[in-house]
Formats: C-alpha cells, structure tokens, sequence
C-alpha cells in the first residue's frame, strides 16, 4: 500500500516542482522589440509603457531591458500596482527628454512611478535636457516650473543602483511618500547655476538609504522634507551645490517632523553649504530630532555647519515671526575642512523654540589658514573634544 501511495505522489510532487520552477523564471520585456528606436529622435513612450504593461502584468519576475543607444521619452507614468513584487529595469542606454522643455515642463515628473513595490532600477542615463529652461528661470522670463526626472510616490521597495541623472529640469530623484528604499552608486550632474535642481529629494517616507553617491547640481544635493523618518546617507560627495538640508521645514503650520537622520562619511567641496537645517520663520508645529551629523570634510564650504531658523523667501509671509519649528539632539561629529567665510558655525535659532541638546564632538574648521568664528543666537548644547570655532555653546 505504501509503495502504490508513494508512486502516486511522486508524479504529483514533480509537476508542482515543474510548475513552481515556471512560475521562477523571469521574463524580459525588450522596448526595441516592442517598438522603441534608439536613434534619440523617435518617441519611444508608447514602447516603454507596453513594456510596463506587460511586466506589471505578469505573474513571474518581469524584467524591462533598455539596450545601447538614445531613446526619446515623454512624460511617462508607470502606475502600480502590480501583480508581482519584483519588476527590474535594466538599462544600458540612455533615456532623453525633449529639447523642448515646454512639452514636459508642465507636467511635474518626467519618469513617474505611483503605488508600485519591489521595483529596482540598474544602470542607466537619464538625460533630462534642462538646459534650455534654466536660461529661461535665469533671465527672469515667464518659463513652465518643469519636471522631476524621476520620482516615486507612495511606493515600498525600492532599489536604484548606478543611475546617472544628468541636467534635470527641476528636481533629479524624488521620494514622496515611499519606504524601505536604497540608493547606490548613483552620479546627479547638472551646473551650479541650474536653479531648483535638488539631486535627491526625500518627503514623508521611512527607511532610506542613500550609498556611495556623487551630486554635482544648482541645489541641495540631497534635501530632506517634513515627514522624513529613518534616513541613512553614507558615502556622497556634493559640489556644485547648496549641501545637505533638512527643510525649509514649517511651510506649513501642521506639519510632520523630521527625525532619526544619519549623514555619515560625506564630502562637500566649494558648496554653498555643508550641513544645513532651515525652517520658515513663522508658527508651525513642525520639528527636526535625533540628526546625526559624522565624518564629514568640508573643503571651501560656505556655510560648513548651519541652523537658519529665519527662512523667508522673498520676505514674504514670515517677517518679523517667529518659527515654531522644534530642532533638538543634532550632533555634529569628526567635522574638519575649510570654510569659505570667517563664520564657519552658525546656529541661528528660533527665539520661541531654541534648538536644544546640539552637541559638536571634535571639529575643526579654519578659514583662510586661521582659526574661524562661530555665532549662536537661542541654541543650547554642548562642546567635547577639540572644537574649532569654539565658545558658541
């Protein structure tokens, strides 16, 4: 009886071992093969949608394979979610965006990925042609505000690994509302005088890493937003630039707050700042905590370390208010380079919520071979080790 119950399962056991092998195996969808040119003229938007298509589509693993050449893109959106938890992008090529910035500029995000989990990103160059809008912000003419390059928005699981993001119209990389995302080897380029073009942007997501990444942009390299929680940056070099900032926080009066932010091991080199947190200068219920500042060399920065808590565009709106934004346990550790300005450290807090808890653990900053100043207004914290500027806090 045991013999004939066993020659029966078997087979059985086979065809599920068969059938969950299939169900493994990964499937690729080439956007040549679907009707793409790689000749950087022809619109390959259609193609790449289909391609989307059909591997959000589809049960297996989906991989969508981008080859060698130039391929013209409008604004595309890749709407999730789909059946499967894992689709790969895979680019060897290049993606490029109009010459015309008016026929994306209004759109808010060229490359546009909503509700999606498990995608990754490898390789690749996106070419956002931005030039042509920046010399129509930077002479002061009526221009479209432009695109994101790329963004993500209420999307879990993401990897992006070895993106080149060059001449974006607006801001490069955006995570809106996303978690548990990586982000390695990936190079941000655009000019130092490109207005508006933060290299990566993070807002109202958890769990985000940021690795062994290059910036090179007319803005924050990385600019982190309210409702940010739980964000690892290691490894990046910024310049051109204006550093890594936390804010502008307290936009609005009810507002998430920003905390448990790590930027470890990071290079700023002639920015206009190095370590930043802004807050608009009027009542808001905003905060920024539990920031973790290590390992950084400054090298003509300037503004190296800097808390401005009297953030007020244009003057408008914020005059003679104070911020309710709340900033409290920063710690600046093992900060060394050049500043750009006598004033090297400054903390220009709010006088209704001075930041609290601020600890500097060995820093030394000098300005033009000479030990530089530093400048605290409504800041309390600490100083241990050798700190140069000293006597602020």
């Amino acid at each position: 009886m045991a013999t004939q119950l066993t020659s029966l399962l078997l087979p059985l056991l086979y065809l599920f071992f068969l059938t969950s092998l299939s169900s493994a195996t990964p499937v690729t969808y080439n956007v040549v093969t679907l009707g793409s040119k790689p000749d950087g003229k022809t619109d390959s938007t259609k193609a790449f949608l289909a391609a989307w298509a059909k591997a959000c589509d589809s049960a297996m693993l989906a991989t969508i394979y981008v080859p060698s050449g130039r391929f013209l893109l409008k604004n595309a959106v890749f709407q999730g979610p789909c059946k499967n938890s894992r689709v790969s992008i895979r680019i060897d090529g290049t993606l490029v965006a109009p010459s015309d910035y008016h026929v994306i500029g209004a759109t808010d995000n060229w490359l546009f990925f909503q509700h999606v989990d498990g995608v990754s990103i490898f390789g690749g160059v996106l070419d956002g042609q931005g030039t042509g809008l920046w010399a129509c912000k930077n002479s002061g003419k009526n221009c479209p505000s432009g695109a994101t390059s790329l963004g993500f928005s209420n999307s879990k699981n993401i990897v992006i690994n070895g993106l080149t993001s060059l001449n974006s119209q607006l801001y490069h990389i955006v995570f809106n509302g996303c978690s548990n995302v990586k982000v390695q080897g990936v190079k941000v380029s655009a000019s130092g005088n490109s207005p508006n073009t933060d290299g990566i942007h993070v807002q109202l997501s958890s769990s985000v890493t940021i690795l062994n990444t290059k910036i090179g942009t007319g803005d924050d390299c990385v600019s982190i937003g309210p409702g940010t929680n739980g964000l690892w940056i290691e490894n990046v070099a910024c310049g051109p630039g204006h550093g890594i900032s936390i804010g502008s926080l307290g936009k609005n009066s009810q507002e998430a707050g920003v905390q448990n932010v790590t930027v470890k091991t990071a290079t700023f080199t002639g920015t206009q700042n190095g370590l930043r947190i802004k807050s608009w200068g009027r009542p808001s219920n905003g905060f920024a905590n539990n920031i973790h500042f290590q390992h950084v060399v400054m090298q003509n920065v300037q503004n190296p370390i800097i808390i401005d808590q009297n953030y007020c565009p244009d003057n408008q709106g914020c005059p003679g208010q104070n911020s309710g934004v709340k900033i409290s346990d920063v710690t600046y550790q093992d900060i060394h380079g050049t500043s750009a300005t006598e004033i090297a450290v400054k903390f220009v807090c709010s006088s209704k919520n001075p930041c609290s808890n601020i600890k500097l653990e060995d820093v030394k900053l000098t300005y033009k071979n000479q030990q530089a100043s530093a400048s605290c207004i409504h800041a309390d914290g600490s100083a241990d080790g050798v700190v140069q500027p000293g006597g602020c806090l």
